[in-house]
């Protein structure tokens, strides 16, 4: 039986950038228990990268981010 995951709409803060795309989530999966099992970098598809206050700086189907530098953060897209 196949395991089925679950792409989670996120919003990610660094400290220049805004990203705002999907991560893959187990179903039941919380992002606290993602980023804690998270190695060097997370895999982010469909991703926005913006400016923290201002215009986007461009789009993508897939980005690593880079683990130590994620501030914040949280599902949805804010």
């Amino acid at each position: 039986m196949a395991i089925e995951e679950n792409k989670t709409r996120v919003t990610i803060l660094t400290g220049t950038y805004r990203i705002k795309g999907n991560i893959e989530l187990l179903p039941g999966a919380r992002v606290t228990d993602y980023m804690a099992e998270a190695r060097g970098f997370i895999a982010v598809t469909h991703a926005e990268v913006w400016e923290v206050v201002g215009r986007q700086v461009f789009v993508a189907p897939f980005l690593n981010v880079n683990r130590d530098h994620i501030q914040i953060i949280t599902p949805g897209s804010h």
